[in-house]
């Protein structure tokens, strides 16, 4: 025969309360040497069931945002950024920018930290319940054509418009052709100073039309990403090159 608690252990999950589910009988023992509290201990197994709920959603953020691994922004090694993103870097963990709707451009030589910054900033955005989305360009262009081709491309657009971060990696790395060009233009216009971007290339400006082949849209994409942005220049020595050395110099 099934004790109470096990009856109050079937009912929160099928009810879907795991916080309740995980501390009612330790709450039970914390409070059997006290007084008669009730709404004292209603409370606290709200509480509890609270804190599980926002530790589950914060998780589920950071899952649906499609990061290809996890970076922290306290794991990086601030004395070897590039100097603009040591400066810079302080007022970016604020955050501010989401809430403004202002773009970030990390623009630079490979493995000074463009990348992990973006991560870094995604994952805290998660974790503050901002709606995130990483994906490199390269896929974002082959995800609109392919949406395009099966007629959802409306449900895209609606869908990557309402991201409060969308993480644009790898800019810069594949060109692309006329197409694929219109197609990227006209998905990063839809959030053009209304919700934020952050874009990683290693590439200067002056250089993009290298990727799209067309002098005017690249006049155009720059202006709708740059206005009222956050540049950050990340050009400066190579730390994951550094890392890499420096492992090579301990198994030897």
């Amino acid at each position: 025969m099934e004790s109470i608690n096990d009856n109050i252990k079937t009912l929160t999950k099928e009810i879907g309360l795991p916080g309740i589910r995980q501390n009612f009988e330790l709450l039970l023992d914390e409070f059997s040497t006290k007084d008669k509290n009730y709404d004292q201990f209603l409370y606290k197994l709200l509480e509890l069931e609270f804190a599980s709920r926002t530790k589950s959603r914060k998780a589920s953020r950071i899952r649906q945002a499609m990061f290809p691994y996890k970076k922290y922004l306290d794991e990086l090694k601030l004395e070897e950024l590039p100097d603009d993103a040591k400066i810079k870097l302080p007022k970016l963990e604020t955050l501010d920018f989401i809430k403004q709707g202002r773009n970030i451009i990390l623009a630079g030589n490979p493995g000074t930290g463009k990348t992990h910054i973006a991560i870094g900033l995604g994952i805290k955005a998660c974790l503050n319940d901002f709606k995130v989305h990483f994906t490199t360009v390269p896929r974002l262009i082959t995800q609109i054509k392919e949406s395009r081709s099966e007629k959802t491309l409306r449900q895209f657009e609606n869908r990557f418009e309402k991201y409060d971060l969308v993480i644009c990696d790898e800019f810069g790395y594949i060109s692309f052709d006329k197409e694929g060009a219109e197609l990227l233009f006209s998905h990063l216009s839809l959030r053009a100073g209304i919700k934020s971007t952050i874009v990683t290339t290693n590439l200067s400006f002056d250089r993009w039309s290298e990727i799209f082949g067309d002098t005017v849209l690249t006049a155009a994409m720059v202006d709708r990403l740059t206005y009222k942005a956050n540049i950050v220049n990340m050009n400066g020595k190579s730390y994951r090159t550094k890392e890499t050395l420096q492992y090579f110099d301990k198994t030897l």
